[in-house]
């Protein structure tokens, strides 16, 4: 696999809860700015996750959220990733 990082490989997409259009924002809290809404059955990748407001949402209470893009972060609580942890690198 010529010309593939080991970060680009490592990407996996992950479902928003059922029933949710989510917020997408700005940086890592609710603070932030709201750059658009994902459609209700979104699947996104987590590039990084970082620590920021705390939100409790289907997947329980969690201070991390997920990077799915350049500048958009959405809250781990909506991402069923299968943990309550970090399942990626931290952003740096």
């Amino acid at each position: 696999m010529l010309g593939t990082t080991a970060e680009a490989a490592a990407v996996r997409y992950y479902s928003v809860a059922p029933g949710v259009r989510l917020n997408v924002r700005s940086g890592p809290g609710t603070g932030y700015t709201i750059v658009r809404v994902l459609a209700e059955g979104a699947k996104v990748p987590i590039f990084c996750q970082t620590p920021g407001t705390t939100v409790t949402g289907p997947y329980g209470t969690s201070n991390i959220w997920d990077n799915i893009d350049n500048g958009e972060f959405v809250s781990d609580a909506y991402v069923y990733t299968g943990s309550d942890g970090y399942v990626a690198s931290r952003c740096l």
